[in-house]
C-alpha cells in the first residue's frame, strides 16, 4: 500500500509558481494524415492479405479472468435479445455487420466485443454462449477476412483480443469444428494485423489497447514466436506516450483514464494465468494510473465530469480500482495531469489546473480550464454538464458541441466564448497555451491560485483564479480576476461572467439583496453562496449522467463588465451548519 507524500513544497511534484505549458498543438499536419490514409488504405492491398496468412492455432494457451464485472442491465438486455448501450438499442436480430444500424459509440462497442462482460455477468455458460456464438457467427462472416476501416482498427483489434480470449468460454464453446477454427483463425489473423500496425493507433488509450491486446496474444496464441518481446516493448512506448508522468491519460479524460487502468488490469490477468513476472513498466504504469484515477472522484467514489467525461457511479469506478490491485490514496498534487484535488471534512474540490489537450488528442475535449467541482460527502453540489465524449442516444449531436463550450463549466467565461476554440471539425484550436500555478497548504486549509492565458488573444485578458477551502470544509472562498496582459489591445469594457453548474437535486434559492443564494441538497445540507462585484442570476442548465441521460438543473451566473484595466468577482460558498 502507498501512500501521499508529505504536504508542502514540492509535494507531488508541484512547486511554487509551476508552469503548465501546452506545447506542439498544431494537430496532424498534411504529411501525418496522408500517411494514416495510405496506411489504411494498404489493408486492402494483397500484400497486406499476405501478412495475415499464417498457422491457424488450434486453441488457447490458457484462458485469463476478467478482473473486473460488467454491466448487469447490459447483459440482462442481451439475454433479451437487444445491444443496450447508453440508450441506444439494437434487436440481436436485426444484427448486420454489413450495414451496421448504430451509432459510433454502439458500433465500437459491438465491435470491440465489451458487451460479452456484461453477459458473463448475468449468464451461465450455457445461457450465454448461444448468444455470443450467434454474434460471433456473423461478425467472422464479415470480417474475418475481408479487412476493414472500423472493424480492424489497431485500438479495437487490442480490446478485442482482450475480450475473446478472457471470455473464450462463451465464443469457444461449440462444438463446430468450422466455427472454432474461423474464431480461432480470426484471432490469428487480428495479432498479425498488428503486428504492423499497433503503432499506428491514435497516442493515449488507443494506442494502449492496440499494443495490450498484442501483449496478450503474444502470451496465450500458440506459435506467437518472439511476439510477446516485440510487444512488450511496443507497450512500454504506448504507455511513455500515452501517460504522463504522473499517471494521467494524455487526453486528459476521467473517463479515459479509467479505460486505461481497466486495459492495463486486465493485460496483468493474462501474466497472472500464464505464471509469468509481468514488465516493470507495467506494473509502474498501473501504479500511477490508479492515484490518478482516484484523484478525480468525488465523495461518493464517483468520476466527476471534466473533459466531458461521464460521472460513472462509484460501484463501476470502484470495481476497476479492486481490479488493478493497488491500494492507495487519491492523487492531490499532480505534476502533468493537472487535475488538483482540496479535501476538508466531508467537501471535495476537484480543479481543472491543466491545459486542453492538444489537437490530435482532442476529440471529445473541452474548454474546460480553471473549471471546478465540488461535492459534500456523496452528495455533488457544483458540477460541469459533461457528456460530450460519451456516445449518448439522449443527446443531439448539436448539443454535444455545446456540452464542451466553457459556458457549460464551472468557470470564468469572456464574452460567452471559449477559453481555448473549438472548431467546426471538432478539433480545438488556439486559446490556452500556458498556466501558471501557485499551491499551498496551511494550517487553516489549502489555497490554490492558478491562470491562464486562453483570452489574451482575443480580449487581452489573463483570467487568475484564486480558490481557498478550510480544513474543516465548511467554507470555500474564491476571487476570479481579469488582469490586463502584456502588450495586447483591450476594449473599454468586455461583458464577462461566472458560472456555477449545480448538480441535479441541489435547489438555490436567490436572498433577498440579489447578491447571494442558499442551495439545498436534497433534503440535505445548506450552504450560502454569496458574491460581490456582479450581477447573480439563477438561470436553467443542464447535466448528463452516466447514462447519457441529459437532467435539468440550474446555474449560478454571476454577470459583470470589466474595464481595460481589469476586474474582479468574489464569491463564497459557506455550509450551514
Amino acid at each position: 500500500m502507498s501512500a501521499d507524500p508529505p504536504i508542502g513544497r514540492g509535494a507531488d511534484g508541484i512547486e511554487q509558481g509551476k508552469r503548465l505549458v501546452r506545447l506542439g498543438d498544431k494537430g496532424l499536419s498534411l504529411a501525418e494524415r496522408l500517411t494514416a490514409r495510405l496506411h489504411r488504405l494498404s489493408w486492402r492491398t494483397p500484400l497486406h492479405a499476405l501478412r495475415l496468412k499464417g498457422r491457424h492455432p488450434l486453441k488457447l494457451m490458457a484462458v485469463p479472468d476478467d478482473p473486473i464485472m460488467g454491466d448487469a442491465r447490459g447483459g440482462r438486455s442481451l439475454l433479451a435479445g437487444t445491444f443496450l448501450f447508453r440508450g441506444e438499442r439494437l434487436e440481436l436480430a436485426d444484427l448486420d455487420f454489413a450495414r451496421l444500424d448504430a451509432s459510433p459509440g454502439l458500433a465500437e462497442h459491438i465491435h470491440s466485443f465489451a458487451w460479452l462482460r456484461d453477459l458473463s455477468t448475468v449468464a451461465t455458460r450455457e445461457q450465454g454462449a448461444p448468444i455470443a456464438e450467434a454474434v460471433m457467427r456473423k461478425w467472422t462472416a464479415r470480417h474475418a477476412e475481408q479487412v476493414s476501416d472500423l472493424a480492424w482498427r489497431p485500438d479495437l483489434w487490442g480490446k478485442r483480443i482482450l475480450f475473446w480470449t478472457a471470455h473464450a468460454p462463451l465464443i469457444l464453446s461449440s462444438h463446430d469444428l468450422i466455427y472454432r477454427s474461423a474464431v480461432l483463425n480470426a484471432l490469428a489473423r487480428g495479432a498479425r494485423h498488428l503486428d504492423r500496425g499497433a503503432d499506428k493507433a491514435e497516442p493515449g488509450v488507443p494506442r494502449i489497447a492496440a499494443w495490450a491486446g498484442l501483449t496478450a496474444a503474444g502470451l496465450l496464441i500458440p506459435g506467437s514466436g518472439t511476439r510477446l518481446a516485440s510487444a512488450e516493448a511496443g507497450l512500454a512506448r504506448a504507455l511513455q506516450t500515452g501517460l504522463f508522468s504522473d499517471g494521467g491519460v494524455v487526453c486528459r479524460s476521467p473517463s479515459g483514464q479509467i479505460e486505461a487502468v481497466m486495459l492495463l488490469s486486465m493485460l496483468l490477468a493474462v501474466y497472472d494465468v500464464r505464471r509469468q513476472t509481468p514488465p516493470d513498466i507495467l506494473e509502474a504504469a498501473i501504479g500511477r494510473t490508479v492515484p490518478a484515477l482516484l484523484g478525480v472522484t468525488h465523495g461518493d467514489g464517483g468520476l466527476a465530469s471534466f473533459q466531458g467525461s461521464a460521472p460513472l457511479p462509484p460501484e463501476k469506478v470502484s470495481a476497476v480500482i479492486e481490479a488493478s490491485g493497488i491500494r492507495t490514496r487519491p492523487q492531490r498534487q499532480p505534476r502533468e495531469w493537472g487535475y488538483h484535488r482540496l479535501s476538508g471534512g466531508a467537501t471535495v474540490l476537484i480543479v481543472d489546473a491543466g491545459p486542453p489537450p492538444v489537437s490530435r488528442l482532442s476529440a471529445g475535449g473541452c474548454a474546460s480550464t480553471l473549471a471546478i467541482e465540488m461535492s459534500d460527502g456523496p452528495h455533488r453540489l457544483i458540477v460541469n454538464c459533461g457528456g460530450s465524449r460519451e456516445s449518448s442516444a439522449y443527446v443531439p449531436s448539436r448539443l454535444t458541441a455545446g456540452l464542451r463550450s466553457s459556458a457549460a463549466h464551472s468557470t470564468l467565461i469572456v464574452a460567452d466564448s471559449n477559453s481555448t476554440a473549438i472548431h467546426a471539425d471538432g478539433s480545438m484550436g488556439r486559446g490556452v497555451a500556458e498556466i501558471e500555478l501557485d499551491r499551498r497548504e496551511l494550517d487553516t486549509g489549502s489555497r490554490i491560485e492558478a491562470s491562464h492565458d486562453g483570452y489574451a488573444r482575443r480580449f487581452g485578458f489573463i483570467h487568475r483564479r484564486l480558490l481557498a477551502l478550510t480544513s474543516d470544509g465548511k467554507e470555500l472562498r474564491g476571487e476570479d480576476t481579469l488582469l490586463p496582459a502584456p502588450h495586447r489591445k483591450r476594449a473599454d469594457t468586455t461583458a464577462f461572467s461566472v458560472r456555477f453548474h449545480l448538480a441535479p437535486k441541489v435547489e438555490a434559492s436567490p436572498t433577498a439583496d440579489g447578491m447571494g443564494a442558499l442551495l439545498r441538497i436534497g433534503q440535505g445540507a445548506l450552504w450560502q453562496f454569496r458574491c460581490r462585484g456582479g450581477a447573480l442570476t439563477i438561470e436553467d442548465s443542464i447535466w448528463v449522467d452516466a447514462d447519457g441521460r441529459p437532467h435539468n438543473t440550474v446555474q449560478l451566473a454571476v454577470a459583470a463588465e470589466v474595464t481595460a484595466e481589469g476586474g474582479a468577482i468574489g464569491w463564497v460558498l459557506k455550509r450551514a451548519g
